[in-house]
Protein backbone atom coordinates (compact mmCIF):
# COMPACT_ATOMS: atom_id res chain seq x y z
CA UNK A 1 0.00 0.00 0.00
CA UNK A 2 1.88 3.18 -1.54
CA UNK A 3 1.53 6.22 1.23
CA UNK A 4 1.36 9.95 -1.10
CA UNK A 5 0.58 13.36 0.07
CA UNK A 6 -3.26 14.17 -0.27
CA UNK A 7 -4.73 17.50 0.22
CA UNK A 8 -8.83 16.74 1.19
CA UNK A 9 -10.83 20.64 0.65
CA UNK A 10 -13.80 20.29 2.84
CA UNK A 11 -16.66 23.13 2.63
CA UNK A 12 -18.94 23.06 5.57
CA UNK A 13 -21.90 25.72 6.77
CA UNK A 14 -20.30 28.00 10.07
CA UNK A 15 -21.38 25.81 12.85
CA UNK A 16 -20.03 24.81 16.27
CA UNK A 17 -17.97 21.72 16.70
CA UNK A 18 -17.43 20.58 12.84
CA UNK A 19 -13.92 20.73 12.28
CA UNK A 20 -14.20 18.27 15.46
CA UNK A 21 -16.32 15.87 13.83
CA UNK A 22 -14.29 16.08 10.91
CA UNK A 23 -11.07 15.43 13.25
CA UNK A 24 -12.68 12.37 15.05
CA UNK A 25 -12.71 10.36 11.54
CA UNK A 26 -9.49 10.39 10.93
CA UNK A 27 -8.47 9.66 14.66
CA UNK A 28 -10.24 6.47 14.61
CA UNK A 29 -8.84 5.48 11.43
CA UNK A 30 -5.08 6.46 13.18
CA UNK A 31 -4.07 8.72 10.70
CA UNK A 32 -2.31 11.64 11.28
CA UNK A 33 -2.94 15.12 9.91
CA UNK A 34 -0.21 16.72 8.45
CA UNK A 35 -1.56 20.23 8.42
CA UNK A 36 -4.85 21.76 8.67
CA UNK A 37 -6.24 25.57 7.75
CA UNK A 38 -9.48 26.80 8.50
CA UNK A 39 -10.65 30.00 6.27
CA UNK A 40 -14.21 31.54 4.78
CA UNK A 41 -14.65 30.79 1.35
CA UNK A 42 -15.46 32.35 -1.55
CA UNK A 43 -19.36 31.84 -0.52
CA UNK A 44 -20.71 33.45 2.02
CA UNK A 45 -21.32 31.56 5.08
CA UNK A 46 -19.66 28.64 3.64
CA UNK A 47 -16.40 27.76 5.46
CA UNK A 48 -13.33 25.69 3.78
CA UNK A 49 -11.24 22.79 5.74
CA UNK A 50 -7.67 22.35 4.00
CA UNK A 51 -6.28 19.03 5.52
CA UNK A 52 -3.20 17.35 4.37
CA UNK A 53 -2.30 14.40 5.31
CA UNK A 54 -0.16 11.19 3.98
CA UNK A 55 -1.74 7.59 3.69
CA UNK A 56 -2.76 5.61 0.69
CA UNK A 57 -5.49 6.73 -1.83
CA UNK A 58 -7.40 3.61 -0.12
CA UNK A 59 -7.79 5.48 3.01
CA UNK A 60 -7.88 8.83 1.80
CA UNK A 61 -11.42 8.04 -0.07
CA UNK A 62 -12.57 6.26 2.62
CA UNK A 63 -12.59 8.86 5.46
CA UNK A 64 -14.10 11.53 2.31
CA UNK A 65 -16.70 9.09 2.10
CA UNK A 66 -16.97 9.38 5.86
CA UNK A 67 -16.44 13.32 6.29
CA UNK A 68 -19.05 14.18 3.13
CA UNK A 69 -22.20 12.27 5.30
CA UNK A 70 -21.47 14.76 8.20
CA UNK A 71 -24.88 16.74 8.24
CA UNK A 72 -23.11 20.21 8.07
CA UNK A 73 -20.92 19.30 5.62
CA UNK A 74 -21.70 20.67 1.45
CA UNK A 75 -18.77 19.24 -0.05
CA UNK A 76 -15.62 17.16 -0.04
CA UNK A 77 -12.68 16.99 -2.44
CA UNK A 78 -9.20 15.45 -2.49
CA UNK A 79 -6.51 16.29 -4.39
CA UNK A 80 -2.75 15.35 -5.16
CA UNK A 81 -0.20 17.98 -5.70
CA UNK A 82 -0.31 18.02 -9.34
CA UNK A 83 -3.80 19.34 -8.91
CA UNK A 84 -3.41 22.34 -6.73
CA UNK A 85 -1.44 25.11 -6.52
CA UNK A 86 -0.40 25.68 -2.81
CA UNK A 87 1.76 27.40 -0.64
CA UNK A 88 2.76 27.97 3.43
CA UNK A 89 3.51 30.72 5.20
CA UNK A 90 6.55 30.58 7.90
CA UNK A 91 7.52 33.20 10.28
CA UNK A 92 11.32 33.69 11.68
CA UNK A 93 11.96 35.46 14.82
CA UNK A 94 15.76 35.84 15.52
CA UNK A 95 17.88 37.96 17.43
CA UNK A 96 18.46 41.58 16.27
CA UNK A 97 22.32 41.01 16.38
CA UNK A 98 24.39 44.59 14.17
CA UNK A 99 27.58 42.07 13.97
CA UNK A 100 25.72 39.32 11.59
CA UNK A 101 22.97 41.55 9.92
CA UNK A 102 24.53 41.84 6.51
CA UNK A 103 24.85 38.07 6.75
CA UNK A 104 21.18 37.29 7.74
CA UNK A 105 20.21 39.91 5.02
CA UNK A 106 22.25 37.78 1.88
CA UNK A 107 20.10 34.87 3.00
CA UNK A 108 17.02 36.58 3.23
CA UNK A 109 17.33 37.18 -0.68
CA UNK A 110 18.85 34.40 -1.69
CA UNK A 111 15.61 32.78 -0.25
CA UNK A 112 13.18 35.29 -1.42
CA UNK A 113 11.68 36.36 2.14
CA UNK A 114 11.11 39.39 3.30
CA UNK A 115 11.82 41.23 6.88
CA UNK A 116 8.40 42.02 8.55
CA UNK A 117 9.65 43.60 11.54
CA UNK A 118 12.70 44.90 13.58
CA UNK A 119 13.39 45.97 16.81
CA UNK A 120 16.29 46.26 18.94
CA UNK A 121 15.90 42.75 20.63
CA UNK A 122 14.84 41.18 16.88
CA UNK A 123 13.94 40.48 13.53
CA UNK A 124 10.96 38.99 12.22
CA UNK A 125 11.53 37.18 8.61
CA UNK A 126 8.40 35.96 6.67
CA UNK A 127 8.87 33.35 4.02
CA UNK A 128 6.32 32.12 1.82
CA UNK A 129 6.59 28.77 -0.37
CA UNK A 130 6.66 25.07 0.33
CA UNK A 131 7.51 23.35 3.38
CA UNK A 132 10.77 22.03 1.87
CA UNK A 133 11.72 25.91 0.99
CA UNK A 134 10.67 27.26 4.73
CA UNK A 135 12.53 24.35 5.88
CA UNK A 136 15.53 24.95 3.76
CA UNK A 137 15.29 28.86 5.22
CA UNK A 138 15.05 27.40 8.74
CA UNK A 139 17.93 25.32 8.34
CA UNK A 140 20.25 28.38 7.27
CA UNK A 141 19.18 30.82 10.02
CA UNK A 142 19.78 28.34 12.87
CA UNK A 143 23.18 29.08 13.23
CA UNK A 144 21.91 32.93 13.98
CA UNK A 145 19.51 31.76 16.83
CA UNK A 146 15.95 31.48 15.94
CA UNK A 147 13.88 32.66 19.32
CA UNK A 148 10.37 31.45 17.46
CA UNK A 149 9.62 29.27 14.60
CA UNK A 150 6.17 29.26 13.27
CA UNK A 151 4.60 27.62 10.20
CA UNK A 152 0.54 27.67 8.03
CA UNK A 153 -1.00 25.14 6.76
CA UNK A 154 -1.33 24.61 3.10
CA UNK A 155 -3.33 27.06 1.78
CA UNK A 156 -4.60 26.01 -1.63
CA UNK A 157 -6.54 26.13 -5.12
CA UNK A 158 -7.34 23.76 -7.34
CA UNK A 159 -6.66 23.92 -11.17
CA UNK A 160 -9.21 24.13 -13.35
CA UNK A 161 -12.31 22.37 -12.03
CA UNK A 162 -15.79 22.97 -11.40
CA UNK A 163 -16.64 25.85 -8.85
CA UNK A 164 -17.98 25.39 -5.71
CA UNK A 165 -21.27 27.20 -6.41
CA UNK A 166 -22.07 24.96 -9.35
CA UNK A 167 -22.19 21.90 -6.70
CA UNK A 168 -24.09 23.71 -4.15
CA UNK A 169 -26.71 24.49 -6.84
CA UNK A 170 -26.95 21.26 -7.53
CA UNK A 171 -27.52 19.78 -4.23
CA UNK A 172 -29.87 22.52 -4.23
CA UNK A 173 -31.67 21.32 -7.40
CA UNK A 174 -31.88 17.32 -5.97
CA UNK A 175 -33.79 18.29 -2.71
CA UNK A 176 -37.08 17.63 -2.47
Amino acid sequence: MEEKLFTISIFTENHIGILNRITVIFTRRHLNIDSITASESEIKDVHRYTIVLKTSYWQVEKVIAQIDKLIDVLKVFVHEDEDIIYQEIALYKLKNQLIIQSDIEKVIRENHARVLSVSPEYIVIEKTGHTHETQQLFDKLKMYGILEFVRSGRVAVTKPMKELSSYLKEIEENQP
